[in-house]
């Protein structure tokens, strides 16, 4: 069975496949047949609970005791229609896929027995998603693992490919009887109008709304992501991570560690790099080595990462930092991270850490690797209770 990540694909070995979504809480699962132009052909081509079944693809219940599934019969699926998406969303109204960690399940659906399986890194305000698509390429069906997430929920997808979608209907009005001599209108109750979709702490849904590198260096805020791409190519291949900081009132000095946490397919752990162990991945990751005062300017420790050489398993790298010397990030000014051309120097991407919390150790950023083989780096600002890299191991690997 195949753990797969964002953007990574297999050919599929039977006709008949299931995709199955589990979760903690309940989940509408549907699917959507596209055309080569990625949108349905009609209102036919979505299928969900309440139009269970279309051409070559089935709505499969899985009445509350199992997750609900979407059935692909490649060898039924018509002419022109070269992809079905899988998505899911929370059964609740207006519930989020924030801590809420859905996994997919490619089956054969006719054995049951498991192709692959892909879990989406982690989720925000989101209230729907785009598990997987099945889709046809070059005479083979495949499935892609996709996780792209929406603020404004299924009928924000279903709306992207096409399907009408009915707007609710403004309230009836009362017959209005004739209004008495008017009376100083009370102020119209301020009803928490159903927020609109909240505007997902910065995490505009994944692949709107990104940002490059076509107008030169970006200041990164909190959550926001910025594609390593250059008029639509991959930048460089080695990059440089400089991380600096001052103590808050230069009463004392702070011993501050910067390493980076090297991932695979599955966020397993490959690797740490930091003060205690300077070059990792076959050289591929080193370290310039450890500042015990954070005094001086310019960055105080620098990760250089051949992006080129890396091993093909990582596929996820999170650069932290932490006080060895137990002092709290309340006690640190300006701390930052950027992302610099290791040839020129030249500073790409800059993200201020602008909040701090009475915590040990703070996770600033981290690189994934898109299918394409780009790489996106995403401003982060976490705070964790750590002295040391390996107690960041684990949250950083669910924060992938």
């Amino acid at each position: 069975m195949t753990a797969m990540t964002p953007g990574s694909n297999i050919p599929l070995p039977a006709a008949r496949i299931a995709v199955d979504v589990a979760a903690p809480v309940r989940l509408d699962v549907s699917g959507l047949l596209l055309t080569a132009d990625g949108k349905v052909r009609s209102d036919d081509d979505f299928i969900f609970y309440n139009q269970p079944v279309g051409p070559g693809v089935t709505y499969r219940s899985g009445g509350g005791s199992a997750p609900d599934a979407i059935v692909v019969d490649t060898s039924a699926v018509p002419p022109g229609i070269e992809k079905i998406v899988v998505t899911a969303s929370p059964d609740a109204a207006g519930q989020t896929f924030q801590g809420v960690e859905p996994t997919a399940t490619v089956r054969n659906a006719d054995d049951g027995s498991a192709l692959a399986t892909f879990t989406p890194p982690q989720l925000g305000g989101e209230t729907a998603l785009v598990v997987v698509e099945v889709y046809l390429r070059n005479g083979v069906w495949k499935v892609r693992a996709v996780g792209q997430g929406y603020a404004n929920g299924l009928a924000g997808i279903a709306k992207d490919f096409g399907v009408s979608v009915e707007e609710e209907p403004p309230a009836a009005p009362v017959a209005a009887a004739p209004a008495p001599a008017p009376v100083a209108p009370a102020p119209a109750p301020v009803t928490p109008a159903a927020p609109p979709a909240p505007p997902a702490a910065p995490v505009a849904a994944p692949g709107s709304g990104k940002i490059n590198l076509d107008k030169g260096r970006v200041n990164l805020q909190k959550n926001q992501t910025v594609s390593l791409v250059k008029g639509g190519r991959p930048l460089l291949s080695q990059v440089k991570m400089g991380l600096g900081w001052e103590p808050a009132y230069r009463s004392k000095d702070i011993d501050l560690d910067a390493s980076v946490i090297a991932y695979g397919p599955t966020r397993n752990h490959l690797d740490s790099c930091y003060f205690g162990k300077l070059t990792i991945l076959q050289g591929s990751i080193r370290h310039s080595g450890d500042n015990l005062t954070g005094e001086g300017a310019g960055d105080d420790e620098v990760i250089t990462v051949d992006l080129g050489r890396l091993p093909a398993d990582v596929t996820g790298l999170v650069f932290t930092v932490n006080s060895f010397s137990g002092q709290k990030f309340t006690e640190v000014a300006k701390a930052y991270c950027r992302l610099m051309d290791a040839a020129t120097g030249e500073e790409l991407v800059r993200f201020d850490l602008t909040s701090a919390e009475p915590q040990t150790g703070v996770m600033m950023a981290k690189l994934i690797k898109q299918f394409s083989g780009e790489w996106e780096m995403t401003a982060m600002g976490d705070f964790v209770k750590s002295r040391t890299v390996r107690g960041m191991v684990k949250p950083a690997a669910q924060a992938l």
